[in-house]
């Protein structure tokens, strides 16, 4: 029986499973090449073994729904010791209190909202609520300003890409509800100064959100293998919650995320409650109805697989290999390191006072030919890397593939005229951003319309 490549209706007939996924491996062959260690970003597999057992984990629990506590009292108590072993290592204390959510981006709107709705009960007198963020605050907290109608107030960047201490002074206003961190942003990998940052909000009264969602299941290991991680979690008295996911260096299924909260008086905030509905009193911790169990169930299997011991080895193989990246991506002329980033997460790009250094979008371009899968960054023009143990056994096969790329870029730097680098270039360059939030927006409208066109 022949599946067809694009349905445009349910089959009238099922068709046998094996067809199916063998269909479905075949849908695979043109995507990014993770199990092999090219790409740098999204996929963070620890080995078929570990990846074997997680799925066995959700499995156990696939049908299990976390949106009744009462019903699947297992996975509540599951959810309750990720918490717990989080908010350990976090310092979180005996009140740390805190909930599973679906990802980083649920883990930031939830925050998000919680701050709005503490504001709205401890200061109502606020109408129009702010929020304080660095310009390399992830975009989940545009997202979150846009849905809950918080206005982001955006501060610059330091000399060292960190959020700048003086311009967080500055931007507080009566209107602030939250201030936000990250350790380490997205972008450059940089944590920002959260000592000074937590200094400042608690003396203003403001409560302070540090978005560890790609650090914290990392960073704390890195600490205690004495690697120089600036403090950035519970041990400064203004941080009033943290989040972390676990399907990132946690090596858990995807989704999972931990956001935890000093205490309780800010946690209440985040719960919704409806009592007068036909189908029942409802309660609700986040923003999920449903919850899927087998991502609760995989999460709370990893952390017991892994243990301090198995976070300490991860976390020894990630940080060597990202010594040995930035390293080599420092010896290859033209070629540099955004920043100097304490972590696993960091940019690279050309080096402009170099006699002779290649277009940065270029060499993605090259790379990407190579079979490598690369993430583009603007302000600055960069090209980003996100390293997992896995990356280990394929650092020294990258850095001369990179080596060559920047030599074949600036061998032909007219080819940056054409493909990615071309489009990346334009974008990054065009001064009026609403052209390129319209033409994206084109894009997605043609993504996700009746026929589902993905461009290029």
């Amino acid at each position: 029986m022949n599946i067809p490549e694009a349905p445009g209706e349910l089959p009238e007939k099922g068709f046998p499973h094996e067809d199916i996924l063998r269909v479905l491996e075949e849908k695979k062959s043109g995507d990014a090449n993770w199990k092999d260690g090219k790409t740098w970003s999204l996929v963070y597999h620890l080995g078929e073994n570990h990846t074997a057992f997680v799925k066995r984990a959700f499995g156990e629990y696939f049908s299990e729904n976390a949106l009744n506590p009462m019903a699947f009292r297992s996975l509540k108590r599951m959810e309750s010791d990720v918490v717990r072993m989080t908010s350990s290592f976090l310092h979180g204390g005996s009140g740390a209190v805190g909930v599973m959510t679906s990802g980083g981006t649920e883990s930031c709107l939830l925050a998000v909202k919680t701050y709005r709705d503490l504001a709205r009960a401890k200061r109502p007198w606020i109408r129009k609520p702010e929020m304080v963020v660095a310009d390399s605050v992830h975009v989940a907290w545009e997202k979150g300003a846009k849905y809950f109608d918080v206005k982001p107030v955006h501060v610059s960047l330091d000399s060292s890409f960190r959020m700048d201490v003086d311009a967080v002074k500055k931007r507080i206003n009566r209107n602030t509800v939250l201030v936000v961190a990250s350790a380490p942003d997205y972008p450059h990998g940089m944590v920002d100064p959260v000592e000074e940052i937590g200094a400042i909000a608690a003396a203003r009264g403001i409560p302070l959100h540090v978005d560890s969602c790609l650090g914290g299941f990392l960073l704390p290991f890195a600490e205690m293998l004495g690697y120089p991680v600036p403090v950035f979690d519970f041990r400064v008295p203004g941080v009033t919650s943290i989040s972390a996911d676990v399907h990132k260096y946690g090596f858990a299924a995807k989704g999972a995320s931990v956001l935890v909260y000093r205490n309780m008086d800010y946690l209440e905030h985040q719960f919704f409650v409806h009592g007068d509905w036909p189908g029942g009193v409802f309660a609700s911790p986040g923003l999920l109805g449903t919850r899927p169990g087998g991502a609760i169930a995989a999460a709370w299997a990893s952390m017991m697989a892994l243990g301090k011991e198995g976070y300490l080895s991860n976390a020894k193989t990630v940080m060597e290999t990202t010594k040995k990246l930035l390293d080599g991506i420092s010896a290859i002329p033209g070629l540099g390191p955004v920043g100097a980033p304490p972590g696993s997460v960091f940019a690279y790009k050309s080096v402009k006072d170099e006699k002779r250094s290649p277009d940065i979008y270029l060499v993605g371009d090259r790379l990407e030919a190579k079979g490598w899968h690369i993430d583009r960054l603007q302000k600055p023009e960069a090209l980003h890397a996100m390293v997992t143990p896995r990356h280990a056994a394929i650092a020294g096969a990258f850095l001369s593939d990179l080596r060559d790329a920047a030599g074949e870029a600036l061998a032909s730097p007219e080819l940056a005229k054409k493909g990615n680098a071309a489009m990346y270039g334009m974008i990054a360059r065009v001064p009026l951003r609403s052209v390129i939030k319209g033409e994206v927006l084109k894009m997605m409208k043609s993504m996700y319309g009746k026929d589902g066109t993905i461009p290029g």
